[in-house]
């Protein structure tokens, strides 16, 4: 039976111009000239007789008909490329993975070239942002998130719901009792400030702390407590490396559960093997930081 079918090269421009609503960022994914991209798209308009795309004054969005279009034509990519990694010796492919900075930047990285030792073939995109990409828009095959209570809306899997514990380099803190983190710079990797909580969980009367008006950046608020600057109060898991190392210590064994860290995924699930390999990998490195 013969079969009314595009270019697969303009699908996958078209794929990728469409998730990003971007040429360029398109381009820069497939590795591809900006051009080749419009080419293909343009083509593909004039094959389909639809517009896909509507510019706008910085780039272009997606039409009703695009992004009708594209809702149907990802399922079956994914099927292609399901279907080719169970027939390949070795899954290949590339994964695009979204974190939050912090646990990218001193959980996932550090861990990376035992991922990389297993699976050489898979092409690894690790990004970070403050938001949550949108896995059903196929900005990431995964993306890693915090929620304060709960699991978060979109499906997804627990990753570590470890305590946060206050931590400090060694001189610091040597010889300190709670009472005495009162009187010492505080910082912590959370919006909320759970200093209160932890001083009334050490049998520290709340009264007379004070509230922390400002805080640095995550990244910044751990790089202050490397120097000994200060005290942090933090989850296990992100501190893991730096406590194994001596580089900080948990100050005291007081600790405070709030929320936890989530794998999420698109609604269709991890159907590619590849991405299921990256899911399967990080479930396990977080397994020891997992209360179930």
């Amino acid at each position: 039976m013969s079969r009314n079918l595009p270019p697969l090269n303009a699908l996958r421009a078209f794929e990728a111009a469409g998730r990003h609503e971007s040429f360029s960022k398109a381009a820069e994914e497939l590795n591809v000239a900006h051009s080749a991209v419009s080419r293909h798209v343009r083509g593909l308009e004039a094959r389909l007789g639809a517009k896909l795309f509507r510019d706008l004054p910085r780039g272009v969005t997606l039409t009703l008909e695009g992004r009708s279009y594209l809702e149907r034509i990802v399922p079956a990519l994914d099927m292609i490329a399901e279907a080719t990694e169970e027939l390949a010796e070795v899954p290949a492919g590339q994964v695009r993975v979204n974190s939050e900075p912090l646990f990218a930047e001193r959980f996932i990285i550090p861990r990376l070239a035992e991922f990389y030792a297993r699976h050489p073939e898979i092409d690894l995109r690790l990004e970070t942002s403050h938001h949550l990409a949108d896995v059903e828009r196929h900005e990431a095959d995964l993306a890693v998130r915090f929620a304060h209570s709960g699991a978060l809306a979109e499906p997804c899997e627990l990753l570590s719901d470890a305590p946060l514990y206050p931590y400090a380099a060694p001189d610091l803190i040597a010889g300190k009792l709670p009472e005495d983190l009162l009187h010492m710079v505080r910082y912590r990797d959370r919006n909320t400030d759970l200093w209160r909580r932890w001083f009334e969980a050490a049998g520290v009367s709340p009264e007379g702390v004070p509230e922390t008006s400002w805080r640095l950046r995550s990244a910044l608020a751990y790089e202050s407590a490397l120097k000994g600057l200060g005290v942090l109060l933090c989850s296990a898991e992100v501190v893991a490396d730096d406590v194994a190392t001596g580089r900080l210590v948990r100050c005291f064994d007081v600790g405070l559960r709030d929320g936890a860290f989530f794998l999420v995924h698109d609604s269709r699930g991890v159907r590619r093997s590849s991405v299921r390999l990256f899911r399967d990998w990080l479930l396990e490195v977080t397994a020891p930081f997992r209360s179930s």
